[in-house]
């Protein structure tokens, strides 16, 4: 069940939060053309969702946590925690989340300038006139 174990809780919250700080980037940036704002939007996006491995010691000697969680998080742990090889691992992971997330980002802006293009091919009203060759 989802409330029985922490772990599912943890991840919807982590994905809402995540998409409430998108919503409000993305109007927040508003100012800036359609390109710019998509691109960094995706940026964000692709760093807040890339994944990375960690792993962390219990109190039993010799005994470890491994898990995925949100690169971010986990390079943020290291830096606090001065773990370099959780910041080594996770600061790639990082960085191509937040390439992805920006391809995206021009991918959609491509897609949307293309349909805004096709509809000023069309007639008065949005309409397209019938063509007979």
């Amino acid at each position: 069940m989802l409330f029985s174990d922490s772990l599912p809780q943890l991840w919807l919250s982590y994905g809402v939060l995540s998409l409430i700080v998108l919503v409000t980037g993305y109007l927040g940036v508003r100012l800036l053309p359609l390109l710019p704002r998509l691109v960094l939007v995706g940026v964000v996006a692709g760093s807040l969702w890339m994944v990375a491995p960690f792993s962390l010691p219990l109190l039993e000697p010799g005994q470890t946590y491994s898990g995925l969680a949100p690169a971010i998080v986990v390079m943020a742990v290291g830096v606090v925690q001065h773990d370099g090889g959780q910041v080594a691992g996770a600061s790639p992971l990082l960085l191509a989340g937040a390439v992805i997330g920006g391809a995206l980002g021009l991918l959609a802006w491509r897609l949307l300038r293309r349909r805004d293009d096709d509809d000023s091919d069309a007639g008065p009203g949005g309409r397209r006139e019938p063509v007979v060759n």
